[in-house]
């Protein structure tokens, strides 16, 4: 089994973050290079692993964005993208077809720059409600900050299942 990159961001002013987990990132998790539907195959391995739910197709906003009530993963299907994590003090970081990334409630998110073919396939664990903050937005950040604690740990990892790095790293925070 694949050890994730862990990343911890602090409160920014503008962006929460989360006070207690950690980002998770797997760099090629999937050997996506011999496939002929690489979204298909993400998202395989996302309802495999319960983090089906709310699934999209699509890319990754512009702008600082993140979610208070709910967990995310970013699976890379197509592209490259440079990708800004935790706010304006976070991390760059450059993704490929078959990274993944976990990020807790809270945490901000930016595409900085990406290839024409960019094809990012989102998802979300069973329990908690999708809502968009951003940055940019005083009062979601006041909000979030109450709410993010709240959001409960999934039972799954959506890269290793009941057995992945998320059910112990997140459950030791």
């Amino acid at each position: 089994m694949q050890t994730p990159i862990t990343y911890f961001f602090e409160d920014d002013g503008t962006v929460p973050n989360n006070p207690a987990l950690p980002m998770l990132v797997y760099k090629a998790a999937l050997d996506l290079s011999g496939s002929r539907d690489p979204e298909a195959d993400i998202e395989k391995l996302f309802d495999a692993n319960d983090w089906g739910h709310g699934r999209w197709r699509n890319g990754i906003f512009p702008y600082a964005h993140y979610h208070s009530m709910i967990h995310e993963v970013l699976g890379i299907a197509r592209g490259t993208a440079k990708v800004r994590f935790g706010g304006d003090r976070g991390e760059v970081l450059d993704l490929a077809p078959g990274d993944i990334a976990v990020l807790p409630a809270g945490t901000g998110h930016q595409r900085l720059h990406a290839s024409t073919d960019l094809m990012v396939i989102g998802g979300y664990p069973p329990s908690g409600t999708y809502d968009l903050c951003r940055g940019d937005r005083p009062a979601d950040r006041d909000r979030a900050v109450k709410t993010i604690p709240k959001v409960a740990v999934p039972e799954t990892d959506p890269v290793g299942g009941k057995h992945g790095a998320l059910t112990s790293l997140w459950r030791l925070a």
